[in-house]
């Protein structure tokens, strides 16, 4: 316990320090996030720095060199794709940044390289015999074979793309992403044990780099993530839910992930076909913010329901 104890606090520590000092870098940059027009609740939200993701993926990064994690095979590819996600976002943040708009990479070109990313991940697993997958509130396993390949690839666009539309309101992707990675060292103790005790180890560390970067994002918040965090964090969620066998957890300590990304394809479908909406507007986040919901109180039911949702699947192990 006292190692684990250890881990969040110098995971923490490290990344209130580097989101200090890169909060004054953005704002001397001035690389304040321009607000699309229709979403009216934001626009005094306009000008706040953002690609604050940046400096807790580098706390990750630093947190476990510290910690060793490097030196395990599962963990470092683990950041590796953590890493690849957080650069097409930054890839997408500084185009924004750099034409002062609201719109960086087209759809298509992140997609492109979103699928690349998730289609190496695949052939990862398959090569490694990382092709059997824990059934929740079971004990039973079902193995895949190469059919894991797109699986993987299909989790891994799914993840990152869900978790980049939870990001909408201050600390609400980070908060749910920590509660995410807190069931998830759990889980992989329990379904695991010592042989992945690195992932387990990563899964603490995001943790604590997450509650320091939230002092900065909570409401009011003095920097928002962008896609360099969002879709980095969706890349340590399929790498680690993947490599520790837990690919179908996913969909259920996720569950606020998945409303995000179904809320949007729903709200898309139903419009072509009727030109009429289900939500006031999509992701479900801001349906709620429409209908009169504070910020906090969103983010906290989404945390809320991730807790809940990490505690029903460890019960259930």
């Amino acid at each position: 316990m006292k190692a684990e104890i250890l881990i969040l606090l110098v995971s923490g520590s490290i990344s209130l320090f580097l989101c200090a000092i890169w909060i004054q870098i953005l704002r001397k940059l001035k690389a304040g996030q321009f607000i699309l027009g229709y979403v009216e609740e934001h626009k005094d939200k306009s000008g706040t720095p953002t690609m604050g993701g940046l400096a807790f993926v580098v706390a990750v990064a630093l947190s476990a060199a510290a910690f060793g994690l490097y030196s395990d095979k599962l963990a470092a590819v683990a950041i590796t794709f953590g890493l690849a996600y957080t650069l097409v976002g930054f890839l997408d943040d500084f185009i924004k940044f750099h034409f002062k708009r609201n719109l960086g990479l087209r759809a298509y070109q992140k997609i492109v390289f979103q699928l690349l990313i998730a289609l190496f991940a695949g052939v990862f697993c398959y090569l490694n015999d990382l092709t059997a997958w824990n059934i929740p509130f079971t004990s039973a396993q079902v193995d895949l074979g190469i059919w894991s390949i797109p699986l993987v690839a299909f989790v891994f666009v799914a993840s990152t793309n869900c978790v980049n539309l939870t990001d909408g309101l201050d600390g609400l992707a980070a908060s749910v992403s920590l509660w995410y990675f807190a069931a998830m060292f759990v889980l992989i103790g329990l379904l695991a044990g010592q042989a992945q005790t690195q992932l387990a180890k990563l899964c603490l560390i995001l943790c604590g780099v997450l509650a320091g970067y939230l002092l900065y994002n909570t409401h009011r918040a003095s920097v928002f993530m962008g896609d360099t965090g969002s879709l980095g964090l969706g890349g340590f969620v399929a790498a680690i839910s993947a490599f520790s066998g837990n690919l179908f957890y996913i969909a259920i300590v996720g569950i606020m992930f998945v409303c995000s990304g179904i809320s949007v394809i729903l709200q898309v479908i139903y419009y072509k076909r009727t030109k009429k909406r289900i939500f006031l507007m999509a992701p479900l986040h801001h349906h709620f913010q429409e209908k009169g919901y504070a910020e906090s109180k969103i983010v906290y039911a989404y945390s809320l329901v991730t807790i809940a949702a990490g505690l029903l699947c460890i019960y259930f192990v």
